[in-house]
């Protein structure tokens, strides 16, 4: 067993392709806010790509909340957006959700050996998951769909920090685990957050406080876990303990 860190759609076609385990990190916010739904009680979660897509399931389960986002702000006729935050109406009802980067990137793995989505809130949790499964794991720092440039500092740090739970040796990435290491060592989690170009999109549109909350360290246990695919999406449920 080994990890392999490899950003975006190449760590999500590598881990298809080699029958690895996936890790999808989209730190700020889908992986955190995915996880604190199941949390907050959402009996599951269909992710979506597009928000028609989320409309279409909408009419074929009238009882499902909308929760996601497009430049970081929920879609006009959405329940909620994408904060991990303030989630008590999830409680008993499926969620239908999708963002810009993280839903992709989970539809984009499926068909690895399993997908989960992780980040600081649940690294430990998530780990334990993905080593059970006695395969090599892909942690897979989400970055921008629209964006194969853009710098996704808090994925990183995120993905090494689920990466440091574990002594397995890294396969793929081990220059960049070395980097980011050092990274959280001498700045922490939380600086390296709030200084991302990520949260730098956040903060003029009223979603600071997110930062903070997604920058924690096992808060909760609740580990998504892709569960089936059907013609909308990919349904999530929480991983079993």
């Amino acid at each position: 067993m080994r990890i392999h860190l490899i950003e975006g759609a190449e760590g999500c076609a590598f881990a298809v392709q080699h029958n690895c385990v996936a890790v999808v990190v989209d730190a700020l916010r889908a992986s955190a806010t995915a996880a604190m739904l199941l949390q907050a009680g959402a009996t599951e979660l269909l992710v979506v790509r597009e928000i028609a897509d989320a409309f279409e399931a909408k009419n074929l389960w009238p009882d499902a909340l909308l929760f996601g986002e497009r430049g970081g702000l929920p879609p006009e006729g959405f329940d909620g957006g994408n904060s991990p935050q303030n989630l008590a109406t999830a409680k008993g009802r499926r969620v239908i959700f999708t963002t810009t980067t993280g839903a992709q990137r989970l539809i984009a793995s499926w068909g690895a050996e399993a997908v989960y989505m992780g980040t600081t809130i649940n690294a430990t949790a998530v780990l334990a998951a993905a080593v059970s499964h006695g395969r090599d794991i892909v942690i897979i720092p989400a970055g921008l769909a629209s964006d194969p440039a853009f710098n996704a500092q808090e994925d990183w740090a995120a993905a090494v920090a689920i990466a440091l739970k574990s002594k397995l040796p890294i396969a793929s990435g081990a220059d960049r685990y070395d980097l980011w290491r050092a990274r959280i060592a001498s700045e922490g989690i939380g600086s390296l957050f709030a200084s991302s170009p990520h949260a730098a999109k956040l903060i003029p549109i009223g979603l600071g406080n997110d930062i903070s909350f997604c920058a924690q360290v096992d808060i909760t246990k609740c580990v998504p876990l892709a569960v089936a695919s059907n013609p909308l999406g990919i349904v999530v449920k929480n991983a079993p303990k």
